[in-house]
């Protein structure tokens, strides 16, 4: 599993969200200078975590993204699966895939547990905690 570029991307814009709450709405082109992406890259981002349900949008000349929820509330798994999907190690264990050969499998167990491992450390993490 590797995290790619739009993760991490969500990551970043989340932080840049939470340390800049205020109350209003953070413009897109203040969040692209902070976290030094291009601003159109963003777009697709933002649009992906809105969709999921993690910021708000607002129009016009004073819009821009807001963080849906407390800080706390957040954590990185759900933040990198909105952007990523499923972070499983291989693609029988995300359910991408029906294996025929799972009965009899002897390394499916050690994948689900690879799976398990990185969805309970990243559920365990918080934006808060990386605020701190």
């Amino acid at each position: 599993m590797m995290i790619t570029t739009k993760g991490r991307n969500a990551l970043k814009v989340m932080l840049d969200l939470a340390q800049h709450d205020d109350g209003n709405p953070v413009s897109l082109t203040d969040i692209a200078e902070r976290v030094r992406e291009s601003q159109k890259y963003l777009e697709s981002t933002v649009s992906q975590l809105s969709q999921k349900g993690l910021i708000t949008s607002t129009r016009g000349k004073s819009g821009g993204y807001r963080l849906a929820k407390p800080v706390g509330e957040y954590t990185v798994a759900e933040i990198i699966t909105a952007a990523e999907g499923s972070l499983a190690p291989v693609s029988c264990v995300s359910g991408e895939i029906t294996c025929e050969n799972a009965c009899n499998c002897l390394s499916l167990p050690l994948w689900k547990e690879l799976d398990e491992v990185i969805m309970n450390f990243l559920t365990s993490k918080t934006l808060a905690d990386l605020l701190k």
